[in-house]
Formats: C-alpha cells, structure tokens, sequence
C-alpha cells in the first residue's frame, strides 16, 4: 500500500512517519489526566499540538491504563463530541477517537471523526467493525490481550494482527482504511514490549501501515527507572527507532519533539 486517506487528506507511506498527538478528555490518564477534561483547555491543546506539526488529533474520553475504570459511552460520548466538533470547526486536521465501544465511534464518525483507534481490534464491542464499514473511515486496529501468554511473541502478535485484518476485511472494511499497532504496554511483560519494538518491522510484512504508540509508557519508566513526568527522552528513542524500522505513525504526547526526531532521522537516511 502506498497510501492511505484519513478524512481529506493522503498519507504517503512510503517515505514518511506521521505523528498522532494524545488529547485525553479524562480524569485519569496515566500522563495527563485532568489537564484537559474542559473544552477550552483541550482545544488549546490541540491547537498547540496542530501547529507543531501533529498530523492527527487522538481524542479519548476513557482512560485505558492499567488498572482503569471503565466509563459508559454516554459519558464517553459528554467528554469527546464537543471538544471534537470544535476541533474540525476550528481547525483543517485529521481528528480520531480512541475508543474501543462501537455506540462512541459511531457518535464521533457522525461529528465529523476521520479515524477510529480501537485498542481491542474490533473484538470488545459488537458493532464496532460495522460502523467502520458502513461509514467507511479509516481505522486502527491494535493487539491487546487479557493476559500475557505467548508461545513466540513476535508471531503471535503478527498471527493475531493478521486475523484482525482479515476480520476487518471479511466484514466491509477496505484493506485502505487499515492501520494496525502491535499494542506496547498492552497485553505484554516489560521484556515482550522491549522485544515487540525490537521487532517492529516484520509487522509491515502484513502490506499494512503500522502505529507505535509508546508515549511516556512504563516500559520506558522501567527501562530507565523514571517517573511519567521524566521520560521525554526514551520516548524519543523509541520514534527513532520506528522511523527506522519504516513505522508510519507514532502516537505521542510532545508533538514538537517528536516532530524534530523524526525530521532529524529521515535526514539522516534519506542522505
């Protein structure tokens, strides 16, 4: 695939890595929480993220950490649909919701949504590859697991993305809206989050664009013995690494850093 469209604009996926930034309308985010729960302070966040370069806004009104309480669509749906309308009345930028419910994603398309990020692959709720479809947006179907039981990480992982895909397809959905991501933090050890990274790249054998979304994770906490607040720089090196790896999307709280890592690595190996 060399291409895919996210509301009125085509992604090149042959030669660049885009960025999605975080907006989470939520009490409880492990990074941000509360910051931007009022619309005004979640539309100023977006503007600053839109004018250091971010490609997409992500939207959530559920927080997805580990140990998180669920929220019902209808307060999913209070906390995303006004500060998503006024993102795409305010600003010319692709805009997705993350959320794995099919009754949010269907609320959010209908307001003028472009992406659904769906950290269960469509599995969580029944509906949700239908609206995908019958809609026809683009989406971005992740690997998630309740426990973190392997017999070989890295094909386990493609296998399940795979049956994802194929699920999507059989179901209405355009192999062209697909994007998957292999869910770091998600389902998996410290070690198997190091190792699916690691291993990124052979996700792109499955001719689909793939989404690193490592922001801030524990794994880079772990890994460097940092509190949330202190772990800028690992998540850096983590978008270096995907651009290497030929990954499309990083979905990442500093917009402005990542944008500069990225630019600086495509240099690099474009030279």
């Amino acid at each position: 695939m060399d291409n895919i469209r996210i509301g009125n604009r085509i992604f090149d996926l042959k030669n660049k890595t885009y960025v999605m930034g975080i907006l989470n309308i939520t009490p409880d985010s492990f990074s941000d929480g509360g910051k931007y729960i009022e619309r005004d302070a979640a539309l100023r966040q977006a503007e600053l993220m839109i004018s250091e370069g971010a490609d997409i806004i992500d939207i959530g009104g559920e927080s997805t950490r580990p140990g998180y309480i669920a929220v019902s669509a209808e307060d999913q749906i209070k906390r995303v649909i006004p500060v998503l309308e006024a993102i795409k009345k305010e600003f010319d930028v692709a805009v997705s919701v993350d959320t794995y419910d099919a009754q949010v994603a269907k609320a959010a398309i209908i307001s003028g949504c472009d992406l659904v990020n769906d950290i269960w692959g469509l599995k969580k709720s029944q509906g949700m590859a239908k609206v995908i479809a019958d809609y026809d947006v683009a989406c971005c179907l992740m690997h998630n697991k309740n426990e973190a039981v392997y017999n070989n990480l890295v094909e386990d992982v493609i296998k399940d993305l795979k049956d994802i895909a194929d699920y999507a397809l059989e179901t209405g959905i355009k192999k062209e809206r697909i994007i998957l991501d292999p869910g770091v933090g998600f389902g998996k050890t410290y070690e198997h989050n190091l190792q699916i990274m690691n291993h990124m790249d052979k996700i792109n054998e499955l001719g689909y664009p793939v989404l690193l979304g490592s922001s801030r994770k524990s794994v880079i906490g772990l890994t460097l013995d940092l509190p949330v607040t202190e772990r800028e720089e690992g998540t850096l090196a983590t978008t270096v690494m995907a651009v290497m790896k030929g990954i499309n999307f990083v979905r990442v709280h500093n917009v402005k850093a990542n944008i500069r890592a990225i630019k600086m690595t495509e240099a690099i190996l474009n030279s």
